[in-house]
């Protein structure tokens, strides 16, 4: 993976960018003055983030895998240590399926009934591989999702869901929290 030097990133006119963000030449972004990188991010190749309105968030320690994308009108806001696995969508947009408007965005807005809602993940999330994440969904901290879920609703702490539609498996071990406060105290000192 062919990686972005600082000063490219930099000219891009993303809203902020963090240290020690990494990105691929091959990643593609609209909407940059509207998307925020914290420090310690990583954006691999193919990977579509395109921010509405409401802006892209990627908080520090968060990785987006091959494939990937964020997409709508909504906020989408991903906390820190966040890991996007490859081939997962984030929409915070969606057309009206129901047949009583019509789709697409070449349609003018009049003829379309999109809706739009914000998506947030907690901090320590994980969204396994072709996973899909609908608008208005919050993945409360500590959350994993497992590989080629669905998810249409608000997933509770430390829960492992998994399916299509998504649901609650077991619970998520916590050890993840002594471990940040290890790693954020060694950077301290």
């Amino acid at each position: 993976m062919a990686l972005l030097s600082r000063q490219e990133i930099e000219q891009m006119g993303f809203a902020s960018v963090g240290d020690d963000v990494r990105i691929s030449d091959r990643a593609s972004f609209y909407g940059m003055a509207r998307i925020a990188l914290r420090d310690h991010v990583r954006i691999d190749d193919f990977c579509v983030l395109s921010a509405g309105a409401g802006g892209i968030l990627v908080g520090r320690y968060t990785h987006i895998a091959v494939f990937s994308s964020l997409i709508g009108a909504g906020r989408i806001a991903l906390e820190d240590f966040c890991n996007i696995s490859s081939r997962v969508a984030i929409y915070s947009s969606s057309d009206d399926y129901s047949g009583a408007a019509m789709t697409n965005p070449t349609v003018p807005s009049e003829y379309t009934n999109v809706t739009h809602a914000d998506v947030f993940l907690g901090k320590h999330v994980i969204v396994g591989s072709g996973s899909v994440i609908l608008p208005g969904v919050t993945l409360e901290e500590g959350v994993a999702i497992g590989a080629l879920s669905l998810v249409n609703k608000r997933c509770e702490a430390f829960g492992i869901y998994a399916g299509n539609p998504a649901r609650r498996l077991k619970e998520r071990r916590r050890d993840i929290l002594e471990l940040e406060r290890r790693l954020t105290a060694n950077k301290a000192s």
